[in-house]
């Protein structure tokens, strides 16, 4: 039974005109103890009876008078404040999270549903760098937290392997690919491409045909050129052997990289519908659609010469993926500077006819920065993502050295914790928020971050460890109604509603900021009150809060993305 929804249950008993889904609206989580458990307020009914907000408080709770399952209900100026029955309230949480196990604050709301979920998305023979971690982690996230509450979900690598940049590479290879630059590529992929990349840009400076050169190679490339394909595949197969390194040490796995290039025999078919059904205009040779009337600016659908664009490419992946799919939504995790596109090509296949247009989602997020300045990968400034995870790793196993250089799978904790701290400050913030990486506060062991909450899971798994005894849920709960357990459990409560605001707005950061917030009062609890104690009562109830506890933060972090240390 959900507390919750009792209250709304109560209030709507009492004023009939309100729904069930209007009294949930109301209902608020008083910001200290003394006011009670949940409070109404009451200021929109003060028109409806004309009468000042704190007399209709004082009339309803009146109304209501005592309900078993609250201690007592009462008003405090507009507000009708419940206190629950503590017992009970114990009872009913601690009992729901032991026989549920892993699955408490889940729900069956994506049953027989499929929601795609495009992330990471790099571009091939370019530095996987720091500014691709809030796709990536955000992404995975979203997808993990979606499939908990029972969708079908496909996670989704759209590469960037098409494109103007693969015309540059192609002609840098040809005009600079020495044996000895071969030789480098095979070795060391990335960098080696980013330096002709880089090269070619600098060159178009002082020799502006090179852009051109550019553009007909990928032109070349799109009409199935021998030599332009078997170059492409390879820098292609480099690259993501590069990237699925830094996918394996984040734990991340995809069930498609169709990228770009997947979709360049699909689009005739669209161009050929854009025109069937009249949206295509000429414009200086180009194909566009006109948007100025919907506020947005006409879209190029095909170049002068021929060769498409983006916005082509992600019609024919959208229909492509309703048609194999038939998905419920279809999630694009991708950067604030991408929303005119996204608005763009959805209106567009508005046009086209498709009642599914706005069951594609763009979830956009800020940008990161270093503490050192900006990226530029034309200019070859950047910090390759898989660096930072290094550096983490490092960091956290001199920390370990330092703290306790005996612990058993040091170099294994040391990745899970490393590696931790860096998904945990990125999902920290709302994803919308720019915020700047800090290698001080992502690995910290005190407040709001990644290795705080490892660290006190680690705790509960060495009080259950030591404790050495089977954990029921047969316990006197009466045992936990003093402030700091019944703090817990009404933080227990809200797991539930912290992956449920997740899953409502794509934001990962209600999951962290809510095990943050729990691990704070377990490590509250565990001073105040001590666990493995002689009283067998008192030890059992406290080792069942423990053991929830423990399920609660595991599964957060896991929704995170984290691996959870046993040991720390």
């Amino acid at each position: 039974m959900d507390f919750k929804e009792k209250v709304a249950e109560i209030f709507t008993a009492v004023e009939s005109d309100l729904s069930m889904d209007d009294a949930l609206q109301l209902i608020e989580i008083p910001p200290s103890q003394d006011m009670g458990d949940y409070a109404v307020p009451c200021f929109k009914f003060a028109k409806k009876y004309r009468k000042s907000p704190a007399v209709v408080a004082t009339e309803i709770a009146e109304k209501i008078g005592s309900v078993d399952l609250f201690e007592k209900i009462e008003c405090n100026g507009p507000y009708v404040n419940f206190f629950v029955d503590k017992k009970h309230f114990a009872e009913r949480i601690l009992k729901q999270a032991y026989i549920e196990k892993e699955n408490f604050g889940s729900t069956d709301v994506g049953q027989g549903k499929t929601v795609i979920v495009e992330f990471s998305s790099p571009n091939i023979a370019k530095p996987f760098h720091i500014g691709h971690i809030r796709s990536t982690l955000i992404g995975n996230s979203i997808n993990k937290i979606y499939k908990y509450m029972g969708y079908n979900t496909v996670a989704i690598n759209h590469l960037g392997d098409y494109g103007t940049q693969f015309g540059m590479l192609i002609s840098a290879y040809k005009k600079w690919g020495t044996p000895e630059i071969v030789e480098a590529i095979e070795k060391d992929p990335i960098p080696e491409l980013l330096k002709l990349y880089v090269r070619y840009n600098q060159e178009i400076e002082t020799h502006p045909e090179y852009r051109d050169e550019a553009r007909y190679w990928f032109k070349e490339l799109e009409n199935g050129n021998e030599e332009a394909q078997k170059l492409w595949s390879w820098f292609r197969e480099v690259s993501l052997k590069e990237f699925n390194r830094v996918y394996d040490m984040f734990g991340i796995k995809f069930d498609s990289y169709a990228g770009e290039s997947f979709y360049s025999d699909k689009m005739p078919a669209i161009l050929d519908e854009l025109e069937d059904k009249c949206l295509l205009k000429d414009s200086e040779g180009a194909k566009i659609v006109e948007l100025s009337e919907y506020g947005l600016t006409d879209a190029v659908i095909q170049k002068s010469d021929g060769s498409t664009l983006y916005v082509t490419r992600d019609i024919a992946a959208a229909t492509y993926r309703k048609r194999t799919y038939d998905f419920y939504k279809n999630i694009y995790v991708v950067g604030a500077p991408q929303k005119l596109h996204f608005d763009q090509w959805r209106k567009i296949i508005d046009l086209m006819g498709y009642d599914w247009a706005y069951d594609c989602v763009h979830i956009m997020f800020g940008t990161v920065s270093l503490e050192d300045g900006a990226l530029a990968t034309r200019k070859g400034r950047v910090v390759f993502l898989e660096d930072v995870l290094k550096k983490a790793i490092e960091k956290t196993t001199e920390i370990i050295n330092e703290r306790n250089p005996n612990l058993e799978n040091k170099e294994e904790v040391a990745k899970q914790v490393g590696i931790g701290a860096v998904i945990f400050q990125e999902l920290f913030n709302n994803r919308i928020k720019d915020y700047m990486f800090s290698w001080d506060k992502t690995l910290s062991f005190e407040g709001e971050t990644g290795p705080y909450v490892q660290y006190t899971y680690a705790r509960t798994c060495s009080l259950l460890r030591k404790a050495g005894t089977d954990i029921d849920d047969n316990v006197d709960y009466s045992v936990l109604t003093d402030k700091e357990s019944f703090n817990i459990i009404r933080k227990l409560e809200g797991f539930k509603s912290a992956v449920l605001g997740s899953h409502d707005k794509y934001e990962p950061f209600f999951i962290t900021r809510y095990i943050v917030s729990l691990a704070q009062e377990f490590n509250r609890f565990y001073h105040e009150c001590p666990i493995l104690v002689e009283d067998e009562e008192v030890k059992k109830a406290r080792l069942l809060l423990t053991k929830t506890v423990n399920t609660v933060l595991k599964k957060g972090m896991e929704l995170l993305g984290m691996e959870t240390p046993e040991k720390m």
